[in-house]
């Protein structure tokens, strides 16, 4: 008895094979991406502070390793999570570690680097400890635990290594350390087709995302923002501007939100690794969007161009090419197949519409350049709200001719 109050109060692993049909997200979840909404700031501003070519493979591993933990740290808890301390523990040791990663990143640039490795190891010891325990508590999550914590610990191998190199070994291990971080689900398929299971990306982790995303979307605001702050000179024309850049990232949302939130995951576990895979390129580019926004006004202020046209116009371009791919992998009605490909086709082609504007439109002003790139999504939206019509009366129709007979 003394053993079950015990276990109750301190709440183990629940195991992976208990699926809590309707299950909310918890307030605990909530309070965790809390870190990650500065964790993404941090990131975002550093790359709107030195924009650049130079500067942009940074952004792009630190953004991967971020969600890498964020992915991590949501996946346990919608398969492992329990009321108990444990859990509510975990969470917040997660969250130290990524508030460490954050006091990290503000280091000096001699550094940065240096306080920054040794951060994501602390990260990644403990996400290692975390699977590693499950297959603990939960001997038959074991057989696929053991992946993720043997490929968990090689990269923090590498990031140690890291601290004894420079320069382009510095990097290549950087990387090769982060595709270990993503390789686990892809060799545990392997294992799930020799014992004939399979496992989908919940309803829980499809919101998740959709929070996730919430987050990026905050810092696309916090850019527009940001962008009249730091003008001399806030006149009719650049509050014009700025309504216009809310208006661009609100279709964004729109958009977004659409096409791909609440539509649930394929079947399959390898359908679910992709979507999170493609939700990198996707928010990462949404998150340069961001970042883009203060050098865009002032680069059109002041006539000098430091490249945040070329970044903000190519990563719009990449965020509608990820919503594309995403369209692929997630469920839709059957009424909706052939819209579904005709929107396909939309966001193809406006998206290399978006491109040609950027690059060859050097001449127009920021207001017509905002004009331009918003009217591109309003032809989407209004696209996309036509089809939804169409079909949604044609369903009326059905049922109605169904109801007569």
């Amino acid at each position: 008895m003394a053993q079950h109050k015990a276990s109750i109060w301190w709440g183990p692993p629940k195991k992976f094979t208990s699926i809590i049909e309707n299950r909310k997200i918890s307030w605990l979840e909530l309070f965790y991406d809390l870190v990650y909404v500065i964790a993404i700031s941090k990131i975002t501003h550093l790359f709107s502070a030195h924009p650049g070519l130079s500067a942009l493979p940074m952004y792009i591993y630190l953004f991967s390793m971020i969600f890498w933990g964020w992915l991590n740290g949501s996946m346990y808890h919608d398969l492992h999570g329990s009321p108990g301390i444990r859990t509510r523990l975990m969470t917040l040791w997660q969250m130290m570690a990524v508030a460490a990663l954050i006091v990290c990143l503000s280091s000096s640039t001699e550094t940065i680097t240096f306080r920054s490795t040794i951060a994501l190891m602390v990260l990644q010891v403990f996400i290692s400890y975390l699977w590693w325990s499950v297959g603990i508590y939960d001997k038959a999550h074991r057989v696929y635990s053991r992946y993720y914590t043997g490929c968990f610990l090689f990269a923090t191998s590498l990031l140690f290594i890291s601290l004894f190199t420079e320069g382009e070994t510095t990097s290549m291990l950087f990387w090769v350390a982060l595709i270990f971080n993503f390789l686990p689900a892809f060799l545990v398929i392997t294992v799930l087709k020799q014992k004939n299971e399979d496992f989908s990306l919940s309803p829980n982790m499809v919101e998740r995302l959709g929070l996730f995303t919430i987050i990026v979307f905050g810092e696309c605001v916090l850019g527009v923002i940001n962008s009249i702050t730091k003008l001399e000179h806030l006149d009719t024309g650049v509050w014009l501007n700025f309504g216009l850049g809310i208006l661009v990232v609100f279709a964004l949302w729109w958009i977004f939100f659409s096409l791909i939130a609440d539509r649930e995951s394929q079947g399959g576990f390898l359908n679910a690794n992709f979507i999170q895979l493609g939700y990198i390129p996707t928010l990462g580019s949404l998150g340069i969007i961001g970042a883009s926004f203060p050098g865009l006004f002032l680069d059109f202020e002041t006539g000098i161009q430091s490249g945040a046209k070329f970044f903000f116009g190519s990563a719009m371009c990449i965020f509608l090419l990820g919503m594309l791919l995403l369209t692929y992998l997630l469920e839709y009605p059957r009424e909706f197949h052939h819209a579904k490909g005709r929107m396909r086709q939309l966001l193809a082609v406006l998206s290399m519409v978006i491109l040609a504007i950027t690059f060859l439109a050097e001449s127009i002003s920021l207001t017509f350049y905002l004009v331009a790139l918003f009217s591109c999504l309003l032809v989407i939206i209004v696209m996309m709200t036509r089809i939804w019509f169409t079909v949604q009366l044609k369903l009326i129709e059905k049922t109605q001719a169904a109801t007569n007979q």
